[in-house]
């Protein structure tokens, strides 16, 4: 070919189509729930492969939040245990992928002023493959929450550890928040483990995304999995219901939370806004809860706008609202990890059913449930669905 221009042309063509069939093997690749070849129907978000039929009957109750479900979806989730992840809410990361499919979601500050949350999955995902994200790292008060249900799969990438400049002789984080050597002391940790840290696991379980959210982000805002990536891995290493000696099945130690139906319509509150800050000079982690009597719903709004799922473009709702109290320590190091005592006692405040009830909360240590009880000292019992728990330093303010 003597013309140089017409060749180029051609290259370049040539080059483009390679590119772009790479590309679209790539986003196959990633998005398929078992890596393999798929078709449409099976992508995130358009049923996952997993063939449940969302207009059958539901008579099974989930074990996390009591919602109802369809029996195909306990046959799913029956053969597995809950993900704990861990997802941020830095202004950057927003809107996430993935929290209006948790079945409990935990919110509290990771540092400087900046929450996160442990998203709770079993139930609300077994109908399809859901994207989750952006996963970030272990913090010592979720890990102590997320022992409650009894060596669930930890999705997180990295974590507080013995950081140190000079090869490890000295630490410059505070014991009490290293999650990292915590985790390993559990025994969660390793080849066999259950915690699924991304720095041990990678392609193609985690990948990152730069443009997801329709602008370039900085690549701490850029971790995503899915549920059933996270899984299928997890079940590769044993842990599926049971853990990988086959012994110990997972809700052998649980203990669930006591649920109820909604009250009638005539029985409800009017109790219609709540609002509290995290940090008293960051106002982007404010948060308000505002109360539609009809649906018997609290939808949120997070920094003042409605708190979306960019899977779905739904905004977070819940069912019930738990405000704990906790005693906050800290800055407590150079990099001024913060440590909320979710081990102990205090106070706290309900919402559900356009009501709001004091109340009081206690968790003897890591591994046993969070008890949450009334002012006779009577187990409360939530509503069956999305439980929100919003943990608060024991000084903060809350409106309603």
């Amino acid at each position: 070919m003597k013309n140089p221009l017409i060749k180029g042309l051609l290259f370049g063509l040539l080059a483009f189509l390679l590119s772009g069939g790479a590309s679209y093997a790539t986003t196959l690749y990633l998005y398929s729930s078992d890596s393999g070849p798929i078709s449409p129907a099976a992508t995130p978000g358009i049923g996952g492969g997993l063939n449940i039929d969302p207009n059958a009957l539901k008579t099974a109750e989930c074990p996390i939040n009591g919602a109802m479900y369809t029996v195909a979806e306990q046959k799913v989730w029956s053969a597995r245990r809950p993900l704990y992840v861990m997802i941020e809410n830095s202004v950057d990361a927003r809107p996430q992928s993935g929290l209006s499919s948790a079945d409990i979601i935990y919110e509290m500050v990771a540092e400087g002023g900046v929450t996160r949350f442990g998203a709770v999955y079993l139930c609300g995902v077994s109908a399809q493959d859901t994207i989750l994200g952006p996963v970030r790292s272990a913090r010592t008060p979720f890990v102590n929450l997320a022992s409650e249900y009894n060596y669930p799969l930890y999705a997180h990438v990295g974590g507080a550890n013995c950081s140190s400049a000079d090869g490890g002789k000295t630490c410059t984080t505070d014991k009490r928040v290293q999650a990292l050597e915590q985790l390993s002391s559990y025994g969660w940790v390793g080849s066999k483990g259950n915690d699924l840290n991304q720095f041990s696991i990678g392609f193609p379980t985690y990948w990152r995304d730069y443009e997801r959210l329709g602008r370039t982000v900085a690549t701490e805002h850029t971790m995503y999995s899915s549920s059933e990536k996270l899984w299928k891995f997890a079940a590769g290493r044993g842990w599926t219901n049971k853990s990988p000696d086959g012994k110990l099945e997972w809700k052998d130690k649980f203990v669930p939370f006591t649920w109820k139906d909604d009250a009638n319509s005539d029985k409800r509150g009017t109790t219609n806004t709540i609002s509290f800050g995290f940090w008293e000079s960051y106002h982007d982690f404010d948060v308000t809860w505002n109360y539609d009597a009809g649906s018997n719903n609290y939808s949120r709004t997070n920094g003042g706008s409605p708190h979306q799922d960019l899977n779905n473009q739904s905004t977070l709702t819940a069912k019930a609202i738990v405000i704990q109290f906790v005693k906050e320590l800290g800055p407590l190091d150079d990099h001024k990890h913060m440590l909320y005592e979710v081990i102990g006692t205090g106070k706290g405040l309900l919402f559900q059913d356009g009501t709001a009830t004091e109340i009081t909360w206690s968790k003897k240590d890591r591994e046993s449930r969070t008890v949450f009880t009334d002012s006779k000292g009577k187990k409360i019992s939530f509503n069956r669905g999305r439980l929100m728990i919003e943990v608060l330093p024991s000084d903060n303010e809350v409106k309603y």
